[in-house]
């Protein structure tokens, strides 16, 4: 089977990989596209239930996660 949105299997992959780590990714659930966090992806820390860090785009929620990964090493 062929995905049709290739961004939602990336985004999946990536959430999975959060996971792993302990965090949660979430997206913004605004639906007006002026709103200033339309579109937005956040890292949360779910034992805290606080955002770590805040993106605007898939790359850099991958950037994010390529990142503590070499940190872990």
């Amino acid at each position: 089977m062929i995905a049709k949105n290739p961004d939602k299997v990336r985004e999946n992959r990536l959430r999975a990989a959060l996971r792993r780590q302990g965090l949660e990714l979430r997206k913004s659930r605004r639906r007006d596209p002026r709103a200033i966090d339309y579109g937005r992806y956040y890292l949360v820390d779910p034992d805290i239930n606080g955002r770590l860090d805040e993106a605007s785009d898939l790359d850099q929620v991958e950037a994010w996660v390529s990142e503590e990964r070499r940190r872990a090493r």
